[in-house]
C-alpha cells in the first residue's frame, strides 16, 4: 500500500506515488517539493535493516525491478508515523506517472503479477515474505514494471503462511481469469472495488466446465469453500498452520505454480471497431506528411517532461513524442487497442511510453477512502504537452458532450496543446451523423476557434485534407 490523505496543490504537480498509505500502520509517504519520500516507524526500520543486507534487494533495485531507494540525504521535518517521531526516513526515485490496475490492459496486469511472484521467490530464499500482494503496489516506468512498496517484504516467522495470497487471487489471479478464460473485462469490477474480485464473485461467473480449466478448481472453488468454513472461526489458524509443521517449502511450491500459472494465461482480443483504425483511415501521403511536420513543429525547440496523447490508437504519434520527451502517457479507449501497443512497446520499445485504457469520457474517478487513495487522472501530473488528434468529434458527437465543455478540459491540464478539429466535411464526422438527430450545434470550426482563442494566448493552425481537418497549436493556457 502506498498513499496519505492530502489536498493536492493547484496546479496538481507530476504525481511519484499515491499519497494514501495511511493503511499501513508502520510506513507513511510524503511527498515534499517533488521529492518522494517514506517515512518509518521502529518495526518497519527493523525490516528495512534486513532488507538492504540481503542479496535479491539490491539487485532488484540495480536491474529496475523495484524502485531506487536510499536513506533520506536531510532531514523530513513535520512528519509522524503512528503518532511518533520516524525511526528513519527513505527517499525514493520519482515514478514519472501513477496508474491503476483498471487501467492496465491484459499483458500489463499479467507482467504485474509475474514481477511480483518472482519477488517473492527470491524474497522467501532469503528469509523475506510480501505481506502484501497487490497490483497497487507495482507501477510503470514507461512499459516495465517497477515494484514500489518497499515495506511490504518482511521477515518470514517459521510455520506462518503466505497472508498476501488471498489479496493476491483477488487483485491479480481472479481478474485474469475472468479475462482469459470468460472474456470478461476486469477493468468495471477493479474499478469498482479497490479490494478486488473475492473467491464466492469469480465462482459465481463460472461453469462447472471452468473447473477443469487450470487453476480454477484449487484457486476459485476450494478457497470458496475454505473461508466459507473459516470465515467465522475462532480458532487460531495461523498456530495451527505452525503445530502441523507449515514451512516456506510449502510457501514456494504454491508460488511457483502460481507463476506457472499465470504466464500460461492469454487472451486473444479480436477485432474491434478500433483495432483496425490507423490501416481504414489512413491520410492521404500530403496530408499525413504536413500532420506529422505540424506536430514536430510544435515539439521543436522545447524541453517536454511529460506528454500525453489522448486517443492515441496504435501509438503512431506517441513514438513520434516519444523522441522529444521524457516520458509518455498514451490513453486509448480501446482495451485491444491499448492491449496491442502494450505488446509491441514490449518487444520493440521505445521505453518511455506508458499505454493505458482509459475512456477519457468516463475517467477514472478517486477512489477508496474519502476518494483520495486512488486519484483521477488529472490529479497525477500535468502534462507539458498534450495531443489531442481525431478526438473531439468522438467525445462531442459519440459521447455528447458540449464542445465547450471538452476545450475547457483541455486547457486546464497546465500545457501546450496540439489538437486536431474535424469539420462537418469530413466522412468521418458525416458517418458518425448518420442516423443521429444533429443536435450538435456547437459543432462548428468557428466555435471551436472561439473557445480555443479564449483559453490559450497564441493559437495557431493548419487545414489538412482540402480544409476537411484542421490542426492547432495552442500555448499559454489562460490561467484566470
Amino acid at each position: 500500500m502506498v498513499d496519505e490523505i492530502m489536498k493536492p496543490p493547484s496546479p496538481p504537480p507530476t504525481a511519484s506515488f499515491d499519497e494514501g498509505s495511511f493503511r499501513d500502520r508502520t510506513a507513511r509517504v510524503i511527498t515534499r517539493e517533488h521529492r518522494i519520500y517514506r517515512a518509518l516507524a521502529s518495526p518497519a526500520l527493523e525490516d528495512w535493516r534486513a532488507l538492504v543486507a540481503t542479496r535479491f534487494f539490491p539487485a532488484a533495485m540495480r536491474a529496475g525491478r523495484i524502485v531506487g531507494t536510499e536513506p533520506a540525504s536531510e532531514p523530513v521535518e513535520g512528519v509522524l508515523v503512528c503518532g511518533e517521531t520516524p525511526a528513519e526516513v527513505l527517499e525514493h526515485e520519482r515514478i514519472p506517472f501513477v496508474s491503476y490496475p483498471y487501467e492496465w490492459s491484459f499483458g500489463m496486469l499479467q507482467d504485474a503479477a509475474l514481477l511480483t511472484l518472482d519477488l517473492q521467490l527470491e524474497a522467501l530464499e532469503e528469509g523475506f515474505v510480501l505481506k502484501d500482494a497487490t497490483p497497487y503496489n507495482v507501477q510503470w516506468v514507461g512499459s516495465r514494471p517497477v515494484f514500489i512498496d518497499i515495506p511490504s517484504f518482511q521477515r518470514l516467522s517459521p510455520g506462518t503462511p503466505w497472508t498476501g495470497y488471498r489479496q493476491f487471487c483477488e487483485l491479480f489471479l481472479f481478474p485474469l481469469f475472468l479475462q482469459a478464460y470468460k472474456g470478461v473485462s476486469y477493468h468495471a469490477w477493479l474499478r469498482g472495488s479497490i479490494n478486488g474480485i473475492t473467491a464466492d464473485q469469480c465462482r459465481s461467473l463460472m461453469s462447472p466446465r471452468d473447473y477443469v480449466r487450470p487453476g480454477v478448481l484449487t484457486h476459485v472453488y476450494l478457497q470458496s469453500r475454505l473461508q466459507a468454513r473459516y470465515g467465522d472461526t475462532t480458532q487460531d489458524v495461523r498456530a495451527t498452520l505452525r503445530s502441523a509443521g507449515f514451512g516456506v517449502e510449502l510457501i514456494k511450491a504454491n508460488v511457483r505454480r502460481l507463476r506457472t500459472l499465470i504466464a500460461s494465461l492469454t487472451w486473444s482480443p479480436g477485432k474491434t471497431a478500433w483495432s483496425d483504425y490507423a490501416e481504414c483511415n489512413r491520410y492521404e501521403a500530403g496530408a499525413a506528411k504536413a500532420k506529422q511536420e505540424f506536430v514536430e513543429s510544435a515539439l521543436s525547440g522545447m524541453n517536454h517532461g511529460l506528454v500525453w496523447d489522448l486517443g492515441s490508437n496504435t501509438g503512431t504519434y506517441s513514438r513520434l513524442l516519444a523522441g522529444c520527451a521524457d516520458h509518455v502517457v498514451a490513453f486509448d479507449a480501446d482495451l485491444a487497442v491499448a492491449e496491442g501497443f502494450y505488446v509491441a512497446l514490449r518487444q520493440e520499445g521505445p521505453e518511455n511510453i506508458l499505454p493505458l485504457f482509459s475512456d477519457l469520457a468516463d475517467p477514472s474517478p478517486g477512489l477508496g477512502w474519502r476518494g483520495a487513495e486512488r486519484r483521477p487522472i488529472e490529479s497525477r501530473g500535468q502534462p507539458d504537452l498534450t495531443l489531442a488528434l481525431a478526438l473531439l468529434h468522438h467525445l462531442v458527437i459519440t459521447s455528447n458532450i458540449p464542445l465547450p465543455n471538452v476545450v475547457e478540459w483541455l486547457a486546464t491540464l497546465g500545457g501546450d496543446l496540439v489538437v486536431e478539429f474535424v469539420t462537418r466535411d469530413d466522412p468521418m464526422v458525416q458517418q458518425l451523423l448518420r442516423n443521429r438527430e444533429d443536435y450538435y450545434f456547437d459543432y462548428h470550426q468557428s466555435a471551436f476557434e472561439a473557445e480555443l482563442t479564449r483559453r490559450f494566448r497564441h493559437v495557431r493552425q493548419q487545414p489538412i485534407c482540402e480544409g476537411a481537418r484542421v490542426l492547432y497549436h495552442a500555448v499559454e493556457p489562460n490561467r484566470a
